[in-house]
């Protein structure tokens, strides 16, 4: 398989209300965690920092120059691993642990990471051995909690805890603007429901919950974001499929 360049590894896209979309292009949406970096007057937020195998921060200027807030909305090998990066670290405080001390099993990469072609179009710079393949420890500097606002200056995102695909996931939420950063509790895509930490009854809960958010953009962990429209319609057919509505 080819080896990708460090320059070309990362992409970057504008959402418009002062979001901008992170991704690395050669990994196929399904692996391919969304990280979306917000501007705020006085300081900026990255929600997730994907797989780890290029340094994010050495390739993306926009990570750079401004005091930033790392936030995880989960622990998942493909969400946290450039986290050891940035110095101001938010998880909820459910897996505080798993960033401090990842592991191979407590991440899913011994799940999920079997070989390089599933992982990739294209192989990481230093190429890529799944066998090898860790996250770096990053302890949070402060944990969240249900409730908790993230201050940016002129604007503030609201922590709701949605447990279910895992026990510390959570999602940000801006309701002057309507804008809501899932995670992976709600995507456009086929969502994962059996990790080993996994909840069933607790996801039910977590969709319920985000029922009743007046979003307009949905931006999630994985796949395409929707509006808040799209977003109702897949919980409601996902809670009508768990006979929970």
């Amino acid at each position: 398989m080819q080896l990708a360049r460090p320059d070309e590894w990362y992409r970057t896209q504008n959402m418009g209300d002062g979001v901008t979309y992170i991704y690395e292009q050669y990994m196929p949406p399904f692996f391919r965690c969304n990280m979306f970096h917000v501007r705020g007057s006085e300081r900026d937020m990255l929600v997730d920092s994907g797989s780890g195998v290029v340094p994010l921060r050495d390739w993306v200027a926009v990570l750079n120059g401004r005091p930033l807030v790392a936030v995880a909305s989960h622990t998942h090998f493909d969400h946290i691993g450039c986290q050891f990066q940035f110095e101001e670290r938010l998880v909820h405080v459910a897996e505080a642990d798993i960033m401090a001390n990842p592991t191979r099993e407590n991440t899913l990469i011994e799940d999920y990471v079997t070989a390089a072609e599933d992982l990739f179009t294209k192989l990481p710079p230093n190429g890529f051995d799944p066998a090898t393949y860790s996250i770096p420890a990053a302890p949070a500097t402060a944990t969240l909690q249900d409730g908790d606002l993230i201050d940016l200056g002129d604007r503030t995102f609201a922590v709701i805890h949605t447990p279910g695909h895992s026990p510390g996931g959570i999602a940000l939420w801006e309701e002057a603007t309507g804008v809501l950063i899932a995670g992976d509790i709600v995507y456009d895509g086929e969502l994962v429901e059996d990790t080993y930490h996994s909840d069933m009854d607790d996801y039910i809960a977590s969709m319920k919950r985000l029922l009743d958010i007046p979003a307009k953009i949905v931006h999630g962990g994985h796949f395409d974001s929707f509006d808040g429209d799209r977003m109702r319609e897949i919980i409601t057919e996902w809670l009508r499929e768990k006979g929970a509505l």
